[in-house]
């Protein structure tokens, strides 16, 4: 019988899960990229609004099915019972090869990036950085050793964080708890200090659009994608579904409270993005939260800022690596992937083997490519699931019909229909974005295309394992 992971977590700390595992990087760094594509104020702050209300969607219907099976591995296990082994295991497999390992490796980037507020990291010379290269066909080429000090501060940062969840799974549930109530109390302050004391204008908020008709429109969804991956890891909770006490009630409480607050801070920390800087300063800013502050306050306040950043980091990236290896341990467990993955850690109690691998791949990952590429590519390929998932619960509905359901999605069906619809055209129109852009020359990579190939090497692995453990799967 395969050993369980004991249920240690109350409602506070889901809550603190989802905010902390949310509010990460992207805030301090897609403004000034989105700001770019849109060239205009309001939309930049109805864009984090409307991506914020449709991620609120998800997680409307998403807590139907966390409520109705509270197990350890969330939405891996949703898919089993939705759709069966095949999609379970593409779902779990692309999870770990694509989504939640390069989300820890994109959020964890972003605080090497402004250690370098602080502390100058080392970088070798161009013609050094293209030496070593990876060509991959229609994808495009990926240099390792490009900007290899801050890939390398943020492989420590990976590790340290790695061997504290392994260590004890309570050290990580603290280390969650303060750095989240530590990074919202950051983020108030920043926010109360640009408009009460700052030195803004009012005058930021009147700048128009640069682009009208179909060009707006593209720039509307690309910007779009930069605002899902500020709200990506919403779902991380349900991974650990099976550590959370009365998990009927406070899965679904935890999800939707901390998400509600996650888009509150998000629009206001824009508004006070703009109110301090003109939107063209915004998209030329390489640190726009540290720039808002320097503007309002002083160059000191750069630096303050710019360790908020590093706070807020240094949380996130611990809420991903602490909840997102239960997704390849239930795998394991299940007999889908190398068994000794499922192995609970004897002494620590702990999916130590799971955060190992994990630790290891996301390392690679980071020193495959930048934050921009890591995140396009992740958030592609999570979207795509994430609007499967939604269609899995109405499958539910249907398959199902007599479950014990402790919450039902409220508005179904129009609510999961809206999600979906809103979703493949969010998926449709970003691919059409990736391959324009890269027959363009502006970019260098299909990064929904990498995404996508990534998780197609799950295909051959379910056989794989299908074969290798044959009359063994869910032994108990």
């Amino acid at each position: 019988m395969a050993e369980k992971l004991e249920r240690s977590f109350g409602l506070r700390s889901t809550v603190s899960l989802v905010v902390g595992g949310i509010i990460g990087s992207a805030i301090f760094m897609k403004p000034a990229l989105m700001a770019s594509q849109l060239g205009s104020p309001w939309l930049l702050v109805a864009v984090w609004g409307i991506a914020g209300a449709i991620t609120f969607l998800g997680a409307l219907t998403n807590s139907e099915a966390a409520a109705m099976m509270p197990e350890t591995g969330g939405q891996y296990i949703f898919f089993q019972r939705m759709f069966g082994d095949f999609t379970a295991f593409i779902y779990g497999w692309s999870a770990f090869a694509v989504f939640n390992t390069a989300g820890a490796a994109s959020i964890a980037y972003v605080f090497s990036i402004y250690a370098e507020y602080f502390v100058h990291l080392p970088r070798l010379p161009k013609e050094t950085e293209q030496l070593i290269h990876l060509y991959m066909p229609g994808i495009g080429r990926i240099y390792p050793l490009e900007n290899i000090g801050v890939k390398s501060l943020t492989i420590l940062l990976i590790w340290l964080l790695t061997f504290v969840n392994y260590r004890s799974t309570k050290s990580g549930d603290n280390v969650q708890v303060l750095f989240s109530f530590l990074k919202v109390a950051a983020i108030v302050f920043l926010v109360a200090g640009i408009f009460i004391f700052g030195k803004g204008s009012i005058s930021n908020f009147s700048h128009s659009a640069s682009h009208a008709g179909w060009p707006l429109v593209l720039a509307i969804v690309a910007a779009t994608s930069g605002a899902f991956w500020g709200y990506d890891g919403w779902n991380n909770i349900t991974f650990m579904a099976g550590e959370i006490k009365n998990p009927q009630r406070n899965l679904p409480l935890g999800l939707l409270l901390g998400l509600l607050t996650v888009i509150l801070i998000y629009i206001l920390m824009n508004l006070a993005y703009i109110y301090a800087l003109p939107i063209d300063v915004i998209a030329k800013s390489s640190f726009v939260g540290s720039d808002a502050a320097s503007s309002a306050f002083g160059f000191g306040a750069g630096a303050l800022i710019a360790l908020m950043v590093m706070i807020s980091t240094f949380g996130c990236t611990n809420g991903n690596i602490l909840a997102t290896a239960r997704v390849t341990f239930a795998m394991a467990q299940e007999k889908r992937f190398f068994s000794s993955i499922g192995n609970v850690h004897p002494k620590f109690k702990t999916p130590g083997n799971a955060l190992l691998l994990h630790g290891v791949w996301t390392s690679m990952l980071i020193l495959s490519g930048s934050f921009d590429m890591l995140t396009d590519m992740l958030v592609f390929v999570s979207w795509l699931f994430y609007a499967l998932g939604a269609i899995g619960v109405m499958v539910l509905r249907k398959k199902m019909p007599d479950a014990a359901r402790p919450y039902k999605t409220w508005g179904y069906p129009w609510v999961p229909i809206a999600f979906i619809l809103i979703s493949s055209l969010f998926l449709m129109i970003t691919l059409y974005n990736d391959i324009t852009n890269y027959m363009n020359g502006t970019s260098p990579l299909i990064n929904s295309v990498f995404g996508l190939a990534l998780a197609s090497f799950g295909i051959p692995l379910y056989f794989y394992f299908k074969k290798k453990y044959k009359g063994q799967e869910n032994e108990q």
